[in-house]
């Protein structure tokens, strides 16, 4: 069925083609410059994080469903797995991977004397 449809849509669509058709055009905006951003990689950790940390709320959202079934030895195991994310966490922590900016930045900011008004 998908086979015949792509043939039938090859064979009977229209085949107009231009220059104006040969542009990227996306929602209604024509694009100017280029694609490619040259992005930290502070946005790409803070996704790892955010992917690690919800595929933790998935699995606890399936052990709070089958506790009952799973008795102390899932609460157990549902501990530990608490217990090594929450270690993860403060190791990231302590090493400085959550911060945005460096803490040399914090530090200038602070100690900069605003000027005085005459």
């Amino acid at each position: 069925m998908c086979a015949l449809m792509l043939a039938l849509s090859a064979l009977l669509g229209g085949r107009s083609r231009g220059r104006a058709k040969e542009i990227p055009f996306e929602s209604g905006i024509v694009g100017a410059g280029s694609a490619r951003l040259r992005l930290s990689a502070k946005f790409y950790l803070v996704a790892m994080f955010f992917v690690i940390f919800d595929v933790e709320a998935l699995f606890l959202y399936a052990w709070a469903i089958s506790v009952r079934e799973a008795g102390w030895a899932g609460f157990i195991e549902a501990t530990i797995f608490i217990v090594i994310l929450g270690g993860s966490l403060a190791y990231l922590w302590r090493i400085g991977a959550l911060e945005w900016a460096n803490r040399r930045a914090y530090s200038t900011k602070a100690t900069a004397v605003p000027p005085e008004n005459p």
